[in-house]
């Protein structure tokens, strides 16, 4: 059973083997026990087509330097995660972004100089395996059970929208409206000295107000205006993340700047 090649594996992922009947036909897979795998994970990649849920919950800023992607912020230091408790369980109810939803599953091109992508998991996860308990991967005939055809399917709706989320992206970029973010929190207690974060990217709101309105228009029509909004709502809540961060007692004690990215 060889691994499918793999440069750099992308967030959470620690390998990826390719699914197949021949190896894993009586293979199953289980649920995951806790969300332990996102614990230490203070932001998660996100795709347009979860902005209007996420905005409820989670902040949404983009990542800094190139290629910028749009990440859900589920705490504001490096490794805190304020939804996830030290027992590994979810503390609230929480939106969890798609990326996330389908971990330990992922498609992926298994050779460089083919677009065909192949269903694979990661091994290391601990859920798919040789078990008694679970969701069969394979009917007696080696063909995909229904479980497998569904996981194939959320993996590709995946990918279509990561394609729109791209688009998203790039026309954000060539209308220049992406400014490096910056947010000043400061505590009861210690007014005079903020923490500063930094690191992540935001919508220019007066570049977007500036826009001609005929490219307003525009973006009010293909739904783009929508998810530059559910954006720009959602940056409140990274006052909310701080809040949970200092109540959990998980927050900045010494350095005042931190880093969102």
């Amino acid at each position: 059973m060889a691994s499918a090649p793999q440069p750099q594996l992308p967030l959470f992922y620690k390998d990826l083997m390719p699914l197949n009947s021949r190896d894993h036909k009586s293979w199953k897979s289980k649920n995951f026990d806790d969300a332990s795998f996102i614990g230490t994970t203070h932001a998660i990649p996100l795709t347009i087509d979860e902005f209007v849920d996420a905005q409820r919950q989670l902040p949404i800023v983009f990542t800094s330097g190139e290629n910028p992607l749009p990440i859900a912020l589920m705490g504001l230091n490096e490794g805190v995660n304020t939804f996830v408790g030290d027992d590994g369980k979810l503390i609230d109810q929480v939106y969890l972004p798609a990326y996330a939803r389908r971990y330990p599953y992922m498609l992926a091109r298994l050779r460089q100089d083919s677009e065909e992508m192949s269903l694979c998991f990661d091994p290391e996860a601990g859920i798919v395996g040789q078990s008694s308990d679970g969701n069969a991967l394979f009917g007696d005939d080696g063909s995909p059970s229904e479980f497998t055809n569904g996981i194939l399917e959320f993996c590709q709706r995946f990918e279509e929208s990561g394609q729109r989320t791209k688009a998203f992206m790039e026309e954000l970029e060539k209308l220049e409206l992406l400014m490096d973010g910056e947010i000043a929190i400061t505590m009861n207690e210690n007014p005079d000295k903020p923490f500063v974060y930094r690191g992540f990217r935001m919508i220019d709101e007066n570049k977007l107000r500036e826009l001609p309105a005929e490219t307003a228009d525009r973006l009010h029509k293909n739904g783009m205006l929508l998810l530059i909004h559910a954006h720009l709502f959602s940056l409140g809540l990274m006052r909310v993340i701080f809040a949970r961060q200092a109540q959990q007692g998980k927050g900045p004690q010494v350095q005042p700047e931190q880093a969102a990215n």
